[in-house]
């Protein structure tokens, strides 16, 4: 039950208007190392707030870590997230999509869920928000809740397996522990 964590990461944005910006103030505490951003037309004013790069969407793909969809649905944007869209995205890659979803960004990135899909592509994970009005219960991903994991990072996870370990040892050697949980009046 682990995921990849922000810190240190390149978040790419697909439409960076009032919400892929609000989307953006959000993640820049969790330590994001790159924005990068697309969309009809570089927009250096908003961008600067949080220090994003305007790039084609191609290298946004290619590079980001995690791949925010927050552009409206168009006939410019329908079909935006096809086969070569997901096949150039990192095998660890997150794709995340908060708008209006066409059938075929629906469809894709249901099929490319964390394991192979019809199309031989495999990415890190999906998350979709808002349906097309027309595909109301296929579009529909599997609800999962989840308990308080917000530290299951592959990074986080390890440094406490580091930190268990010295504990352990030094505690076997009858030494301080470093990391030792005091319980009781001290």
């Amino acid at each position: 039950m682990c995921g990849y964590g922000l810190s240190n990461s390149t978040v790419g944005i697909i439409g960076l208007g009032r919400i892929g910006m609000a989307i953006a103030q959000r993640l820049k505490p969790f330590g994001v190392k790159t924005f990068l951003y697309t969309g009809r037309q570089p927009r250096p004013e908003r961008a600067a707030g949080v220090n994003a790069e305007y790039v084609s969407c191609e290298k946004l793909t290619e590079d980001s870590d995690f791949v925010v969809v927050s552009c409206s649905l168009t006939p410019e944007t329908e079909g935006l997230c096809n086969k070569d869209f997901f096949s150039r995205m990192k095998k660890t890659s997150v794709f995340i999509n908060i708008s209006r979803a066409d059938k075929e960004r629906l469809r894709r990135s249901r099929g490319v869920k964390t394991r192979k899909g019809r199309h031989g592509m495999k990415i890190g994970g999906t998350g979709a928000d808002l349906r097309h009005p027309s595909n109301q219960t296929a579009a529909a991903p599997p609800l999962v809740i989840l308990p308080h994991i917000g530290s299951a990072t592959y990074s986080t996870r390890n440094t406490m397996a580091i930190l268990a370990v010295n504990n352990l040892l030094k505690g076997l050697a009858e030494e301080d522990m470093p990391s030792e949980l005091k319980i009781g009046p001290t």
